[in-house]
C-alpha cells in the first residue's frame, strides 16, 4: 500500500483552556506519562492547573507555555500508542510556542528539556514585557502590503515602533508594538480597509525588537540544550523553511522572539510538498481555521480529545498501512 506523507502541526500561545488533557489523560495511560514528567521536571501541579484552572494562572506565559506543550505532546503519544505508530510524517510545523512542540516531535528536543525551556521563554517573555510595555492588534480582512504600510506611517506619526508580528494566512496579520503606535496601526488599518483590528489579550509586544532581553536570555540557555537533528523536517517560524541542522534550530528559535512569525509561508511550503493530509494536535482548532483561509483543498483533523484520538489511529491503521 503507498502511503501519503502527512504534516503535524502544533498550537501556540492562546490555546490554552481549562480542562484541556483530561479527557485524555483519563482514557490513555501514555498520556498521563506525560503530564506527569511535565509536573516532576517543572516542580508544580502543571496537571491540575490544565485541567481545573483557573483560566487566570493558566494562561500565565511561563504556565500556558509548557501547559499546551505537554497537552499536545500528550495527544501525540496517545495517539502513536493507539496507532501503533506514526505514518509518513513529511514535515512538522508550530505556531511559535508550537515550533518547540514540533521540533519534540521530530526527535531534536527531548520533552523533558522541552517543557523546562518553554517555561523560562515565557518568564523571559514576561519580563520582556513588563521592561517594554506593548501592545498587539489582530488585523483582519487587509493586504500584507497595506498593513505593513500602516506600520510604517504609525511609526513616523508617533516617533514610535510598530511591526507586523504574526503572518497568519491571506487577510489575517497580527501587528505588535509600542501601546500608541500599535492603536495608530490599527485605527490606520481601518481607515485602509481593515474589516476587523482586534486588540488581543497579551501580555506585551511579542515577535519584535522589543522582546530582545528575552532573546538574548534565550540564547544563553540554549547553549546548555542537547538539540539532535530531527527524524523529519520542522518548517521554522522565521524563515517559513525546513530547518534539520541542529545549530540552525537554535539560531531561529532565538530570532523567532524579535521577529514575525510567518505561518502562511510555512504552510505554503508543506503545500508544495504535496502534503494533503494535516493534523492538528492539541488544544483549540486555530491552525484548522488557517489552514483552510490559506488553502480550501487541503484536509484537517484536530486531535485533542480521546475520540480524536481513537478517530485518528483508525484512520492511520487503515488508510496510512500501519
Amino acid at each position: 500500500m503507498s502511503v501519503d506523507p502527512i504534516a503535524l502541526l502544533f498550537p501556540g500561545q492562546g490555546a490554552q483552556q481549562v480542562g484541556m488533557g483530561r479527557d485524555l489523560v483519563e482514557a490513555f495511560p501514555a498520556a498521563g506519562e506525560v503530564l506527569a514528567s511535565a509536573d516532576d521536571v517543572l516542580g508544580i501541579d502543571l496537571s491540575r492547573l490544565c485541567f481545573e484552572g483557573p483560566q487566570a494562572a493558566l494562561s500565565r506565559s511561563d504556565i500556558a507555555q509548557p501547559a499546551i506543550l505537554a497537552v499536545s505532546i500528550a495527544a501525540l503519544r496517545a495517539l502513536q500508542t493507539q496507532a501503533g505508530g506514526l505514518p509518513a510524517v513529511k514535515a512538522s510545523a508550530g505556531l511559535s510556542l508550537g515550533e518547540y512542540t514540533a521540533l519534540v516531535a521530530a526527535g531534536a528536543l527531548s520533552f523533558r528539556q522541552a517543557v523546562d525551556l518553554v517555561r523560562h521563554r515565557g518568564l523571559y517573555m514576561q519580563e520582556a514585557c513588563e521592561a517594554n510595555p506593548g501592545a498587539m492588534y489582530s488585523v483582519l480582512g487587509l493586504e500584507d502590503a497595506l498593513v505593513e504600510e500602516a506600520c510604517q506611517r504609525a511609526g513616523r506619526q508617533t516617533r514610535g515602533r510598530v511591526w507586523p508580528a504574526n503572518y497568519n494566512c491571506p487577510g489575517q496579520v497580527v501587528i505588535s508594538g509600542e501601546e500608541e503606535p500599535a492603536r495608530v496601526a490599527a485605527d490606520l488599518c481601518g481607515e485602509a480597509g481593515a474589516r476587523r483590528a482586534v486588540r488581543l489579550d497579551v501580555a506585551g509586544a511579542f515577535h519584535t525588537p522589543l522582546m530582545q532581553p528575552a532573546a538574548d536570555r534565550l540564547a544563553q540557555r540554549l547553549d546548555d540544550v542537547q538539540v539532535t537533528k530531527p527524524n523529519h523536517p520542522v518548517v521554522a517560524n522565521v524563515t517559513g523553511l525546513p530547518v534539520t541542522e541542529p545549530d540552525e534550530i537554535r539560531r531561529l528559535l532565538v530570532r523567532q522572539i524579535t521577529e514575525p512569525v510567518r505561518w502562511t509561508d510555512c504552510v505554503r511550503w508543506l503545500i508544495g510538498q504535496n502534503v494533503n493530509e494535516y493534523y492538528e494536535i492539541g488544544p483549540g482548532r486555530v491552525l484548522h481555521g488557517l489552514l483552510k483561509r490559506i488553502d480550501r483543498e487541503r484536509t484537517c483533523w484536530t486531535v485533542n480529545t480521546s475520540q480524536d484520538v481513537a478517530d485518528a489511529a483508525l484512520r492511520w491503521r487503515e488508510g496510512k498501512g500501519l
